[in-house]
């Protein structure tokens, strides 16, 4: 090759490279690697939920649920709930009546625990492949008094009516918030509120799903059998219905 064709060559391709230079730091070029960059994040994405990964603006990922609803309640929720009855209380003993109530901050850390789990762990229970009992329990549905509902029962009654389910997690979670503000403030006789504001939703929710055969009709049927039982002959009248 002579020497002025190896120039022209190397004219050419620093032709070549300035005009990529210069397409580079176009708009349309900047366009173009915001487009890329959208593309590989959409494959990120992609590649995630074929991975089982399905990222949501909520969620990290897919929440899979271990234990069922009966297990969730008896193993975390139950306990830690006594984290807030047991935070006040009136002890009677021979000496007295005396209050029970947080003392120090190991006792208020206490508190807040209960509290904290029940706000978070509240919206576990929004989680709609958890089974609400372990395979093969029917929960107390046999028999004439079964006061019970079938998982399936319930399932029935959520799906007919989501957002009574949601609301009774609701409240649940704001007794949780509720207790979470109380330690804050150092409130302890408000202490008493929220004990019975956890009572009143848990039992509401559980007379809704769980036993909502246990009525005070139920509840005076079982009473006058009780009686019959142990004085047989004797007088069963029923009591006064409530009013």
């Amino acid at each position: 090759m002579s020497a002025i064709q190896t120039r022209f060559t190397v004219a050419a391709a620093g032709l070549v490279a300035a005009g990529i230079l210069a397409a580079a730091c176009s708009p349309s070029s900047t366009a173009s690697t915001s487009s890329a960059s959208s593309a590989s994040s959409a494959s990120t994405t992609s590649s995630s939920s074929s991975s089982g990964f399905v990222v949501t603006p909520q969620l990290w990922g897919e929440m899979k649920p271990i234990v069922s609803v009966k297990e969730l309640m008896r193993d975390m929720i139950d306990p830690i709930a006594d984290n807030i009855f047991d935070a006040i209380a009136v002890i009677v003993d021979r000496k007295g009546a005396v209050e029970h109530s947080p003392k120090n901050d190991e006792d208020w850390a206490r508190v807040r625990i209960g509290g904290v789990t029940m706000a978070e762990g509240s919206y576990l229970l929004k989680v709609r492949t958890r089974p609400w009992t372990p395979k093969g329990d029917e929960n107390n549905t046999t028999g004439p008094e079964a006061v019970e509902l079938t998982p399936a029962q319930i399932t029935a009654k959520v799906e007919k009516d989501p957002v009574e389910w949601n609301a009774r997690i609701e409240a649940l979670r704001n007794v949780g918030l509720q207790v979470m503000d109380i330690v804050d403030r150092k409130a302890t006789q408000e202490l008493w509120d929220a004990s019975e504001n956890l009572d009143a939703a848990c039992e509401a929710c559980h007379k809704s799903y769980w036993y909502p055969g246990e009525t005070s009709d139920y509840y005076r049927r079982l009473d006058r059998r009780m009686r019959e039982h142990n004085y047989p002959g004797g007088k069963t009248k029923d009591p006064e219905p409530e009013k």
